[in-house]
């Protein structure tokens, strides 16, 4: 037994800050790290299911024959509209699963086949045969679309926001850009495609649900899970203990989950269902293209005397999502007038969702290229334009900031990339074929922060527990927490042990919005705090059962603070242009931060190098093409939707400044999952409009596009 003096040490060794490798890291490049879709405890008796997509792209199901695939060996069952379990109400009605004939979109389930085997799930799924009536459709985005409408809400904020005139302070000023930019649809394709393995215990009132899924969040699928099938949440159990990445298309529960819990009622055993890659464009969200109008107004000294930031997108007939791209134009520059505003045109197309910093991606692309072009109207350096129009306050809500570290990451970063030696002059380095060109954007995220529980828990043989219902989605989350816990009680991180991953644990809310690490954290710190205490009042030995603390955020980080808080960044990229082909090459990427307390150095480098490798993807090769013929986007698999590798991307490099700010969590840090992203599609556009002296405002840079302009 270990007195509580003797196992807290006089002074113990820096927990945060330090760059500690993922305490995971061994289970999961040994395989032992199980998924939603290998977790251990697969029964023998599990069966397999296969959902079968809708081939048209609008209209209803008049019947489905299953005959064929109960034919087949091992088919279990067939589910359709008519044959599937009834579900209860939702609030996101893309769960509502095989309960009507509607088909509102191509790639809609219509049926789902379950079999003793993956393979005979497959066959089996395959040789349903289902008839429609199909009515027209429209998927085809247009900025003056008649359907186009002024939603409520983007991202929570109103869809619009005006200050002062910003129509006419642009008219009167001396200089102006009007300019358009368009986005494509985008698909967040984690490594891990989305699973769930679930099981039924029990009969009648006594039934518990126990589910593992891939997803982001656990506590948000059970609560969706009772609600469809009229089950308190104590008689469910998720588990999403290890999940191979999401960027947000699992950051809500999605029908794969619903589908598994059905058949697994319906067959009596347990049901393990994966979606083939092929599927998730249709399933599991994607980032909505958008039409961005951007007009600066400016004096001739680069001042900005008006901004507005239009933003036109598309959505599902199903469920309203729109992408806010148009708030962090009230963020970022300080103008007297402003204009921001959305609008949404409802299509036949899946529903769109989450993707890394949704609205800040595509929108900090627009501006950013905007401010790039205002730049080269007045003949300003970039960098200067944008210290030019730095705000004192948030133009949006007149709050100060808690932090704004927005120029010392431009400076920092002109001085890392050798900003001062570039030659301003368009298309004036030519190696042969090749032109170079480099480019600088400004990035911002919002800090966001939710109500979260933990418990720690002293144990008598010297080591600490530490259970929050967190989820790590590949950024280091439980090394982190683990980190936060053994700052907070002054022991090595060694002895502290992460339980996450489970609605067995103390609830929390879901990882997305670069929210994760100040929400479970703050309440890991807080459980953490409040056992020290309780053992610097202890005497004698522990009890067997050891010593427990539980912390609740929902009075602190539930209230909203009298300060803008925002991280920021600069991102720097010099580019290559073949005149001959057309091919982009990004030499180099630089990014920059303004991001808190940088709580694993080691983790957090690899989270910024990731968003600047996806935006460089979101400039250069990623794209989906809404089929205006057929419905459904064209590219479904990754030999069609073109992500970055290793080669893409020969130099990356990402630092951060030293921020203190007090008002934000008990860590002091910033959400940094997101805004690495940003704002490099911008610093690479820019840079190839460096390199070749032309302008593209659409992405992606793709050789097809860049090779005509430059003929």
């Amino acid at each position: 037994m270990h007195s509580t003096r003797a196992r807290v040490p006089a002074a113990p060794a820096p927990a945060l800050g330090v760059a500690t490798e993922r305490i995971e890291g061994r289970d999961k490049v040994t395989g032992t790290a199980r998924y939603a879709g290998e977790h251990a405890r697969t029964p023998p008796d599990c069966a397999y299911a296969w959902p079968v997509p809708a081939t048209v792209a609008r209209g209803r199901v008049t019947a489905v024959d299953t005959a064929g695939a109960l034919a087949l060996p091992g088919t279990l069952a067939v589910l359709t509209p008519g044959t599937a379990p009834r579900l209860g109400e939702s609030d996101d009605p893309t769960l509502a699963v095989l309960q009507d004939d509607a088909v509102p979109h191509r790639g809609w389930y219509v049926a789902l086949a379950v079999a003793e085997t993956l393979e005979d799930a497959r066959a089996a799924a395959q040789a349903v045969r289902v008839t429609y009536a199909t009515e027209p459709h429209d998927v085809t985005l247009t900025e003056d679309h008649p359907d186009a409408y002024r939603p409520e809400q983007a991202g929570g904020r109103p869809a619009l926001r005006e200050r002062g005139d910003a129509g006419g302070a642009f008219t009167a000023a001396p200089v102006r850009v009007d300019v358009t930019y368009r986005v494509p649809p985008l698909h967040n394709h984690p490594m891990e495609p989305h699973a769930a393995f679930a099981r039924w215990d029990g009969e009648g009132d006594g039934a518990h649900l126990t589910v593992y899924d891939s997803s982001q969040g656990a506590d948000p699928v059970r609560t969706a899970l009772a609600a469809l099938f009229r089950l308190p949440e104590d008689r469910i159990t998720v588990v999403s203990e290890h999940v191979g990445g999401g960027f947000g298309s699992k950051g809500t529960p999605r029908p794969h989950v619903v589908l598994a819990a059905m058949a697994a009622r319906h067959t009596g055993r347990p049901v393990k269902l994966a979606l083939p890659r092929g599927h998730l464009a249709a399933v599991v969200g994607h980032r909505a293209p958008t039409i961005q109008r951007v007009r600066l107004g400016a004096e001739h000294d680069g001042t900005l005397t008006s901004l507005s930031h239009e933003v036109t997108t598309h959505t599902s007939r199903v469920k309203e999502f729109v992408e806010q791209a148009g708030l962090p134009a009230r963020v970022m520059y300080a103008s007297p007038h402003s204009l921001t505003d959305h609008h949404v045109v409802p299509l036949d197309v899946p529903t769109p969702s989450w993707m890394r910093a949704p609205g800040e991606a595509p929108g900090m692309y627009a501006l950013e290229s905007a401010m790039d072009e205002l730049a080269g109207a007045l003949g300003m350096d970039p960098i200067e334009l944008r210290v030019r129009n730095e705000p004192a306050t948030e133009p949006d809500s007149g709050l100060p900031f808690s932090s704004r570290g927005l120029l010392a990451c431009l400076r920092e970063g002109a001085h890392r990339f050798g900003w001062a030696d570039r030659d301003p002059r368009p298309a004036a380095r030519r190696e042969g074929r090749w032109l170079t060109g480099t480019g600088v954007a400004a990035a911002t995220y919002p800090v966001l922060v939710s109500p979260s529980t933990a418990a720690a828990t002293a144990r008598h043989d010297g080591g600490y527990d530490i259970t929050v219902n967190a989820t790590d989605i590949g950024t280091g989350a439980r090394t982190v927490l683990a980190q936060i816990a053994a700052d907070a009680l002054g022991v090595a991180v060694g002895s502290v042990s992460i339980g996450i991953g489970s609605t067995r644990l103390p609830r929390a809310p879901l990882a997305g919005g670069s929210s994760g690490t100040a929400s479970w954290g703050w309440a890991v710190h807080r459980a953490c705090t409040r056992l020290a205490e309780r053992l610097a009042r202890h005497t004698g030995p522990l009890p067997a059962e050891g010593v427990t603390a539980v912390a609740d955020t929902a009075e602190e980080a539930g209230r909203t603070p009298p300060f803008a808080r925002h991280a920021f960044g600069a991102h720097f990229a010099e580019v290559q242009v073949d005149t001959g082909t057309g091919e982009v090459r990004v030499r180099r990427l630089l990014g920059v931060y303004a991001a808190g307390r940088i709580l694993n150095p080691r983790t957090a480098r690899s989270q910024f190098i990731g968003g600047m490798v996806m935006g460089l993807g979101m400039a250069l090769t990623e794209h989906s093409t809404a089929d205006p013929a057929f419905g459904g986007f064209a590219e479904r698999d990754l030999a069609s939707y073109h992500v970055p590798s290793n080669a893409d991307v020969p130099d990356v490099d990402a630092h951060w400044i030293d921020e203190d700010d007090p008002h934000l969590n008990p860590m002091g840090s910033k959400g940094i999952g997101e805004i690495g992203i940003v704002g490099t599609p911008a610093a690479i556009g820019n840079a190839v409009h460096h390199a070749t002296g032309v302008r593209f405002r659409e992405l992606p840079l793709t050789p097809d596009r860049v090779l005509p302009a430059l003929a």
